[in-house]
């Protein structure tokens, strides 16, 4: 191989599972990168649409990745985020629940189960690379980019269902994958979307040990195949200045030397404002293998960052030794995958390794079991004989949130006024919603609440604070029904009781009704923390 050859080796462009027309611009651009540059792999992301997050169809995907592989010397690795399973990043009915949920049942099976599923479906799609499990200790309420995505606050925790997930993906049903640790050295306690800024870490080499990196050591223990570094600042351990993504005393220093991690290295998105703010394409990619990084993870420009990889190395910036380790790395990860012997996709075959009855009605169980009952004044929960109201209030971004809750109330109680509301409603339907609250015996508030990327708060938008401040004022009693981030519930301490799903997937809205209704037990604890309401493993438990 070239020099460039094996520089394009290490450089993962992103891509939407679609199945552009091969004269096309966008597929053309696909070609000039796989035939011509010859990158090592692609990473499946969503399309964002008119604030819509569009899934990729399989079947599409399939034909897009064949014709990508057909052109490639090498054949490629395919990434992607599946820490919710394929439903991350594909059209799917297996809707597992955010990470946090599976803490809450206090059963690191579920998450063995949720990897060797995912696996399954991985090796399915010809996305062998699983970019999870997510091993960040979530300490920090304000946390705007991890939070359900982390399995929550305490590290032995997290690090047993880490470890679970990595054993099930493992398991080798129905071939090799790859799993990532994610992100190095541990995320959980920022409040800065690395989407939108760099984030510090600001705490001392003890408590990193404590703490951030226990669960990435269990990871290591497990065999993890890959991890992914974090675009965070950690000054006890490099230069304020300096993301763990660029940083060598980070990446060879402790992770290699330290913790004597031997698989991939890969970087977070290189396209993230965490790092290309302050760096150029060039610049970060150049930094980041110098780091001791193996796979350079969408850089904005691949074209770019390979043409300043061969010329730093060609100057004597960069040392060719350094280029070499990870092209052995990345190569001998795709013999071990066999990409070498099949790298196609088979879509009729897929179809069979996703959706099967059995994961949609375990994923089902998961959500019933996650669902937690922080607090049940005057035992409103399980909903009494009388007049409930519903308020649904999703995010906006998603058009789908409330569908299901909506549909499951219904079948239980026909006659009940149900509200759904936009962040951006008037000010009057605000209004109409509280005159409709006041003529109910009891107000339930389903409030959805995610994690996204370059939104940088995870605080309710627009009108609904100022909504359910209203309603708590009215005289009725709420309960107040996280339907994704628990901490919510800090901000509303007037309400009558809260339970929380740790989820916004449909399989948690069901799981929400069955137990405002009382037909599963309640059994779910708290993973973390909320200030001010409840502590960590807190729960009040109901049989049905």
């Amino acid at each position: 191989m070239s020099l460039r050859d094996k520089v394009a080796q290490l450089v993962f462009a992103s891509f939407y599972g679609e199945a552009p027309n091969t004269r096309s611009q966008e597929y053309q651009k696909y070609l000039r990168w796989v035939r011509n540059l010859r990158l090592g792999g692609l990473v499946l992301v969503n399309r964002v649409r008119n604030g819509a997050v569009e899934h990729a169809e399989p079947f599409a995907m399939a034909a897009f990745l064949n014709r990508m592989q057909k052109a490639a010397k090498v054949p490629l690795l395919v990434a992607g985020d599946f820490e919710r399973g394929d439903s991350m990043r594909v059209v799917s009915q297996t809707l597992f629940p955010h990470a946090m949920a599976f803490a809450a049942t206090r059963d690191p099976a579920l998450s063995r189960y949720e990897g060797a599923v995912t696996a399954r479906q991985a090796r399915a799609l010809g996305v062998p690379w699983i970019l999870a499990p997510v091993a960040d200790v979530n300490i920090n309420p304000d946390n705007p980019i991890l939070n359900i995505r982390s399995y929550g606050e305490n590290p032995a925790e997290v690090s047993a269902h880490v470890r679970a997930f990595i054993e099930g993906a493992h398991s080798g049903t129905p071939g090799p994958v790859l799993v990532t640790a994610k992100h190095f050295p541990g995320h959980g306690d920022t409040a800065t979307d690395t989407h939108l800024a760099l984030a510090v870490l600001t705490v001392d080499k003890a408590r990193l040990e404590a703490l951030e990196l226990v669960p990435f050591r269990a990871a290591i223990a497990a065999g993890v195949d890959a991890v992914m570094t974090a675009h965070i600042a950690v000054p006890a351990l490099d230069d304020p200045g300096t993301p763990a993504t660029l940083s060598r005393a980070i990446l060879t220093g402790l992770l290699r030397e330290g913790l004597g991690f031997q698989g991939l290295i890969v970087t977070d998105a290189l396209d993230m404002n965490g790092i290309a703010k302050h760096w150029s394409v060039g610049q970060a990619a150049v930094k980041a293998l110098d780091a001791g990084a193996d796979v350079l993870l969408m850089p904005a420009n691949p074209e770019q960052a390979v043409d300043a990889v061969v010329r730093a190395v060609q100057t004597g910036a960069l040392r060719r030794q350094r280029i070499d380790e990870s092209v052995s790395r990345l190569l001998a990860v795709k013999v071990r995958l066999g990409l070498n012997r099949r790298r196609f996709v088979d879509p009729e075959a897929a179809m069979d390794e996703l959706d099967s009855p059995e994961d949609i009605a375990r994923v089902q169980e998961i959500a019933d079991r996650a669902v937690t009952l922080v607090k049940n004044e005057k035992s409103l929960v399980p909903l009494q004989s009388g007049s409930a109201c519903f308020l649904l209030l999703p995010e906006g971004r998603n058009s789908e949130q409330g569908k299901a809750f909506a549909a499951e109330v219904r079948k239980r109680s026909p006659n009940a006024p149900i509200v759904t509301l936009e962040p951006a409603a008037s000010q009057a339907d605000f209004d109409q919603a509280v005159v409709t609250a006041k003529n109910c015996d009891v107000v339930v508030a389903a409030v959805f609440a995610s994690v996204a990327a370059y939104r940088g708060s995870t605080a309710l938008a627009g009108g609904y604070p100022a909504l359910l401040n209203a309603l708590l004022d009215g005289g009725r009693p709420v309960i107040l029904a996280a339907l994704g981030n628990p901490y919510l519930m800090r901000n509303f301490p007037g309400a009558g009781a809260c339970l929380t799903t740790y989820s916004t997937v449909p399989p948690s809205e069901i799981a929400a009704v069955k137990a405002l209704f009382g037909e599963i037990p309640i059994q779910g604890r708290l993973p973390v923390t909320i200030p001010g309401i409840a502590k960590y493993g807190d729960g009040i438990q109901l049989p049905r």
